[in-house]
């Protein structure tokens, strides 16, 4: 029989109050009990919409634990898929450090071409989950491209990603950039430096091309969003279109992450948004010169996740626990001491069947630094964040943001009432069974309750954006009704342009 999650909501008080950041704490009766029946387990996710931020989005209710059934790890066998980037390290390190075989996982990570083929491999079986792009599951659960239910448990980490110039355009871009008194760029640097190289572009017939990995990519959105606030359109979907580029400024074009270097140095397109080593293989090969990290785009902004389908996590309850388990204590141990441990990650991230880059290459951003270019390299101690800030808890608001970005840009087709965004952020986003493994580490002393937050799934309000905007995960209309460039209330895409309607 497969296993149903109940979800129930507590308010709990915060633990202790000397404890850092103890209004996002746990309280320890917002736990429950495992229950030896299995009927006990699970319902259906719908009905986690009645726990924390349903309705309008007011409720203080708190996420609670799944509750498991007692048992044995019932698929102890796993293949994970994964592509070539650096933010694929919690899963190299559980199995390499042997949190996997801790938990009774037998584990196989297996690298794949693009992100349609690890999806495919996962909704087809395949795979049994993969380190996957955080707007995957949520298309795939409301139809965009292939339709299919699948979950995020986990996310696996904060910010990794950049953006990254050809040489020729920050040649036409760097002299007339703000300088510091080292006489170096200034940032964040803003997209509307590119307005007179894109009107260069258009005066010769040709556009202005940029790359990103997937339409429902992370890189995409950061992409178009700090396109868009720099007066720059990067174009809108229309139902049935998988370009994206109606009405663009800037035409967006999907490449491989690792391939991004080699079509940068081909001249098919002038820049990308990529995780790394992609952005620091361009330094590296003086191909191109990274302008921005998303950490400057959206600070902690959400990146990948870890993908499951929906009836696996509901058949196989104790291998799910036991496989976040094991990542969770690798993206602690990725985070350790102010990240004593990334020198190691560096090289086993190095190896060829994981990464494959060059140690020195994936150390210029794993480190805690960044390099911009010779001889600019900066401090970035929050670039890569795996277990710090509440990193790996699967917060609603963050499904929500997402999705706000796919109506933006035209992928959701049509105005949706903020309780769709609610709805669909609570069937694909799991902290219900991300707060049921977690739980079992802090019980047996392996994580502290410190880290786990008390929430109702949805973060505060929040800045940080290169807009100046601000992001209420209640909020997602009001939100959008912010934007000068993007869709909102009932406007639509068509082949000929936008209508407002």
């Amino acid at each position: 029989m497969a296993a149903f999650f109940v979800p129930f909501c507590f308010s709990g008080s915060p633990l202790g109050e000397n404890s850092k950041g103890s209004e996002h704490m746990l309280d320890k009766r917002g736990f429950l009990k495992k229950s030896g029946s299995l009927m006990a387990v699970v319902l259906a996710s719908s009905l986690l919409a009645a726990c924390g931020g349903g309705g309008k989005g007011e409720s203080d209710e708190k996420v609670a634990a799944a509750a498991l059934p007692e048992g044995a790890v019932e698929k102890p066998s796993l293949k994970l898929g994964f592509i070539k980037l650096t933010d694929m390290a919690p899963l190299a390190i559980a199995k390499e450090k042997g949190f996997f075989a801790e938990e009774g996982l037998n584990v196989t990570l297996e690298p794949q071409a693009n992100w349609k083929v690890l999806l495919d491999g996962v909704i087809g079986g395949q795979l049994d989950g993969a380190h996957m792009l955080a707007g995957q599951p949520l298309a795939a659960t409301i139809g965009y491209g292939t339709k299919a239910d699948l979950i995020a448990p986990l996310s696996l980490d904060l910010n990794g990603n950049a953006i990254t110039l050809s040489n020729k355009v920050w040649k036409m871009i760097e002299p007339g950039l703000p300088k510091g008194a080292d006489g170096k760029p200034t940032h964040p640097i803003s997209a509307s430096v590119l307005k007179p190289v894109v009107e260069s572009f258009n005066k010769q017939g040709k556009p202005f091309k940029m790359g990103m990995v997937f339409p429902v990519s992370t890189h995409n959105y950061e992409l178009r969003y700090w396109l868009a606030a720099g007066g720059l359109n990067p174009g809108y979907y229309a139902p049935g279109d998988v370009a994206g580029t109606i009405d663009a400024d800037v035409q967006l074009s999907v490449t491989p992450p690792p391939q991004m270097p080699a079509t940068l140095e081909a001249g098919t397109i002038e820049g990308y948004c990529v995780g790394e080593p992609w952005n620091q293989a361009a330094v590296q090969k003086k191909i191109g010169v990274p302008v921005i990290t998303d950490e400057q785009i959206w600070h902690l902004n959400p990146e990948k996740v870890l993908g499951l389908r929906k009836d696996f996590a509901d058949k196989y309850p104790q291998t799910t626990a036991a496989l976040l388990r094991a990542v969770i204590k690798a993206q602690q141990w990725l985070d350790a001491e102010d990240g004593k441990n990334r020198a190691e990650a560096v090289k086993i991230l190095s190896q060829p069947n994981y990464v494959g880059a060059d140690a020195a290459v994936i150390a210029a951003s794993m480190t805690g630094k960044f390099t911009f270019g010779p001889g600019d390299t900066r401090p970035a101690p929050e670039f890569n964040i795996f277990f710090r800030e509440y990193a790996g808890y699967p917060f609603y608001s963050d499904a929500i943001w997402y999705l706000t970005q796919m109506r933006r840009w035209g992928q959701v087709a049509d105005e949706k009432a903020d309780q769709w965004y609610f709805d669909t952020a609570k069937a694909v986003y799991r902290p219900d069974l991300y707060m049921a493994a977690a739980k079992g580490l802090v019980d047996k002393g392996v994580i502290p309750a410190a880290s786990l937050p008390e929430t109702d799934g949805f973060k505060a309000p929040q800045s940080g954006f290169i807009d100046g905007k601000v992001f209420d995960g209640k909020k997602p209309n009001a939100y959008l009704a912010q934007f000068p460039i993007g869709l909102k209330g009932k406007a639509i895409v068509t082949a000929t342009g936008v209508k407002s309607n």
